[in-house]
């Protein structure tokens, strides 16, 4: 998610008379920015296998079809994650931090909402977000009866995690990185943010309102200098929040390299928190 785009786009929305269904489609657009993209050009997915989540949709009301990265524990007692990624790039450019997740001890499905690589075409929206992540979660159910299953959600991906946490009841944990309270907090973190352009905006992603319905414990993860979606609202989702949960602040890390450098303080949370031990 960009920061400049997205309030060009509301900015602009106030100053010229535009039909609902435009500025909403416009919106959709620039915070979700959909691509077949990787971000860092093509990173490997080498070891990852290609998994097909085909469903009909009630959301566009036709069968729609999700591709996915499932990569694997060499443990048979692994917990199952499924990580839902940020705005921009596809699934494939999530690579490295799928990875990572897996040396915590996981094994991880990570998808693509529909409009991103190689799942449905179509401009993604906040009701259909949610619903490909709910097709997810229930294709791990039936994938990998038994295992624990684990949300993980980075950015925006992190508010299609909590409302997916939120309305499910079988989920042993949450995870959410570098993400935020709601699209509007998120615009007032901008330089021209005292404007009154809260109301324009049809994608708000109210996490705030929605992270106190968790039933299960919840890690956020913030980076200390991440400019893009400020600690600030991190910690105000997580204050929000009921128990057990626990906020980690990683010193230095941006949006982008939190995750990388906050290995060990992530080690020692899924500890503390889910009672994980990583390999």
């Amino acid at each position: 998610m960009k920061r400049t785009p997205l309030f060009a786009m509301l900015a602009l929305a106030m100053a010229v008379t535009a039909g609902c269904s435009t500025l909403d489609a416009k919106q959709r657009e620039w915070i979700f920015q959909p691509s077949d993209r990787s971000w860092g050009g093509a990173p490997s997915t080498e070891g990852m296998q290609d998994v097909w989540i085909e469903f009909q949709s009630v959301a566009s009301g036709k069968p729609e079809r999700l591709h996915g990265l499932w990569l694997p524990s060499a443990r048979d007692d692994a917990p199952v994650l499924l990580y839902l990624h940020g705005a921009r790039w596809n699934v494939a450019g999530s690579a490295g931090r799928i990875r990572r997740m897996q040396e915590l001890g996981f094994a991880v499905l990570a998808i693509d909402y529909r409009g991103f690589g190689k799942s449905s075409a179509g401009l993604p929206s906040e009701a259909t977000a949610a619903e490909d992540a709910r097709m997810a979660w229930q294709w791990l159910a039936k994938a990998h009866p038994g295992k624990p299953r684990y949300i993980f959600g980075h950015s925006l991906g992190g508010a299609i995690a909590i409302d997916l946490a939120r309305s499910v009841e079988d989920e042993q944990g949450t995870i959410v990185e570098g993400t935020f309270t709601s699209i509007p907090d998120v615009v007032s973190t901008f330089r021209w943010g005292w404007l009154p352009v809260s109301p324009l905006i049809t994608q708000r992603f109210e996490s705030v309102q929605k992270v106190a319905g968790i039933g299960s414990p919840l890690l956020v993860v913030h980076g200390s200098e991440d400019s893009l979606i400020l600690p600030a609202l991190g910690r105000k989702l997580f204050d929000a929040a009921q128990e057990p949960k626990q906020f980690v602040l990683v010193e230095g890390g941006s949006h982008h390299t939190t995750n990388a450098m906050g290995m060990q303080q992530y080690r020692q949370a899924l500890a503390s928190l889910f009672k994980l031990q990583a390999p």
